[in-house]
């Protein structure tokens, strides 16, 4: 019965010491847990920029009732804004720093980048490193999408993991 005990004890810290397996699926688990995904995309509307003006207008967000466009201005209201927001934005208005509205920018989304999948996962010989790739998709996109041609297509990224005392991380940049 000693015996027993003492080869199941050797077992458990045998069990217990070795590493985690980086594979595909945690490595998705791991990204979307430390809330990169999913994420959105957003775009600066510089709200007194002419071009912008005639943009938002190309793109058809005025007949959309997402905003008003002024389209002349008095000498005397240079660089005052051309582009008023109305009430049907703000859905996609985003947080916006007080140093971007004081020069009349506004962050605006465009669309939701998700996790796609996990392609690969190559395990360094160490096995305290690894290498992800992995891509994302676009979904959820808004009327404001008509300002940028992009994002439309999946976009690739390989990023650097590694095992720490509390388990599989995304290296951080130094």
């Amino acid at each position: 019965m000693k015996t027993i005990l003492i080869f199941i004890t050797g077992l458990l810290l045998v069990a217990g010491c070795n590493e985690p397996k980086l594979d595909n699926a945690m490595a998705a688990d791991i990204l979307k847990a430390e809330q990169r995904y999913p994420r959105a995309v957003d775009y600066d509307l510089y709200c007194a920029d002419p071009t912008h003006a005639r943009r938002v207008l190309e793109g058809g967000l005025e007949e959309k009732g997402l905003l008003t466009v002024a389209r002349s201005q008095e000498l005397g209201d240079a660089g005052a804004p051309l582009i008023q927001l109305t009430a049907a934005a703000k859905p996609y208005l985003l947080e916006t720093s007080d140093k971007d509205k004081a020069i009349h920018v506004q962050k605006v989304k465009l669309a939701d980048e998700v996790l796609d999948n996990v392609q690969s996962v190559s395990l360094a010989d160490d096995g305290k490193s690894a290498t992800v790739s992995y891509s994302t998709c676009y979904t959820n996109f808004t009327p404001f999408n008509v300002l940028r041609t992009a994002p439309k297509d999946n976009k690739a990224y390989t990023v650097a993991f590694i095992l720490t005392n509390k388990g599989w991380q995304v290296e951080r940049k130094k």
